[in-house]
């Protein structure tokens, strides 16, 4: 039987199966009639040469099985990278590395205990992690705001892994910023850069504490966009850095470096699964994460050290909710509405009712909570601000002194919002009584 080479066009040579080559017929004749141990011979040889044609594991392989030389392990001799760790210059980037080493004292991993009551009423520890970076010698350091809301006890652990216990000096929840302390004296603070002067493209790398374990970990990637509108929460959005940099939970709260070894970003939060942000403790979308602009907090930072909240801050002293579309086509109009109106504050004050209606602030229309809340946030404590209210089928002109947002005024509306829920839960049949969910279901500022 002929064996035909299956590529059209080659030019091959035919065997005979049942009839030796020509040269094995030649052998045959001058050694005996025995033509078999040649075509042995001939395979062995095509075999050894077939080894020898295969590069790297082909030629390993040859060497071990049928000698020829000895074997030999490949070591490369290249030599170490010297990192510059002390005096850096901001002036002149630095490489991946470099940074990593300059700022890795710089950064903690930090790790909370938590205590809420269940339904029982018996209180129930849980613990949660995050991440953040040394911003003076003598122990502030700077995290986000929902990294210890809640907290118990806060714990700052160092490369070197050195532990201490924190206090929360203070914080701002609507930039999600918090300042902690510990005693300690001699740390490597940070170097704060300007936000405003990235662009797209340029490498960034955060260091931080994914999963809550494996601490201190790097990852670096580019500026995907700058002044990304992004809702944080219920009526309340932020311009954020995105980044491809990985980020995972833990992360929250670490420093975002450029190559010039300054933090200009906070790390924060991630898109979800389902398309929608929040911190990055819940999240599973991968390469869509974002970071606080520093150059947005930047002032806000030393008012939380020194009084424990950022001043100046407006404060209405009210929760709101979107007015909904079937409710609208009744003829009411769209805004803001008024939930609940703590006694005693701004708007309380001014005569603002529960059940009022926003429909602008000044010149500005109010279509919904996020309208409102970004008009009002606009302005200071202390300012006056004229709003347009809907109420009852009419609408009228009121004027508000706006407060100041702080700790004494926030109790004050908490402690309010607070009561009302739980006697509104006690309103309801019993198969629909729930546990009060902190005081407020709606955006509130």
């Amino acid at each position: 039987m002929d064996y035909q080479d299956p590529f059209e066009g080659s030019m091959k040579p035919v065997f005979h199966q049942d009839e030796p080559k020509q040269e094995a017929t030649e052998t045959a004749s001058s050694t005996g009639p025995d033509p078999k141990p040649r075509r042995f011979s001939t395979r062995l040889i095509a075999l050894c040469l077939a080894c020898a044609l295969l590069g790297g594991l082909g030629g390993s392989l040859a060497t071990h099985f049928f000698g020829g030389g000895s074997t030999e392990i490949q070591v490369g001799d290249r030599t170490p990278v010297q990192l510059q760790t002390v005096n850096t210059d901001t002036r002149k980037a630095m490489t991946v590395p470099e940074v990593y080493a300059n700022y890795i004292d710089s950064c903690v991993g930090i790790t909370v205990d938590i205590v809420t009551t269940n339904s029982w009423g018996i209180p129930v520890t849980s613990a949660a992690a995050g991440s953040g970076f040394v911003i003076t010698q003598d122990g502030y350091i700077m995290t986000n705001y929902h990294v210890i809301e809640g907290a118990s006890s806060i714990k700052v652990t160092f490369v070197d892994d050195k532990s201490y216990t924190a206090t929360l000096i203070g914080g701002d929840k609507d930039n999600d910023i918090a300042i902690i302390k510990i005693e300690a004296t001699g740390l490597k603070p940070v170097v704060m850069g300007d936000s405003s002067k990235m662009y797209v493209g340029e490498t960034v790398l955060t260091i931080g504490n994914p999963l809550g374990e494996l601490t201190f970990s790097l990852s670096d990637g580019v500026v995907s966009a700058l002044e990304r509108p992004i809702t944080v929460s219920a009526g309340k959005s932020m311009k954020m850095i995105q980044t491809n940099t990985t980020i995972n939970s833990g992360n929250s709260g670490g420093p975002l470096f450029n190559l010039y070894g300054e933090v200009i970003g906070i790390v924060t939060a991630k898109y979800s699964s389902g398309n929608s942000i929040m911190s990055s403790n819940m999240a599973s979308v991968e390469g869509l994460g974002f970071a606080i602009p520093i150059a947005s907090v930047k002032d806000k930072i030393s008012d939380i050290i020194a009084k424990g909240y950022v001043t100046g801050k407006p404060y209405l002293g009210v929760s709101i909710q979107d007015v909904r579309a079937d409710v609208q086509a009744y003829g009411i109009p769209a805004g803001a509405e008024m939930v609940y109106v703590a006694p005693g504050l701004a708007a309380a004050k001014a005569g603002i009712q529960e059940g009022d209606i926003i429909t602008a602030v000044g010149d500005k229309p109010i279509k919904g909570s996020t309208d409102l809340i970004e008009a009002i946030n606009g302005y200071k404590a202390g300012d006056s601000v004229q709003l347009k209210v809907f109420r009852n089928g009419g609408s009228q002109e009121i004027s508000v002194t706006l407060d100041e947002q702080n700790s004494a005024n926030t109790k004050r509306f908490e402690e309010y919002t607070t009561k009302r829920q739980q006697e509104e839960q006690q309103k309801l049949p019993q198969q629909q009584q729930q546990q009060p969910n902190g005081g407020y279901a709606f955006p509130f500022f």
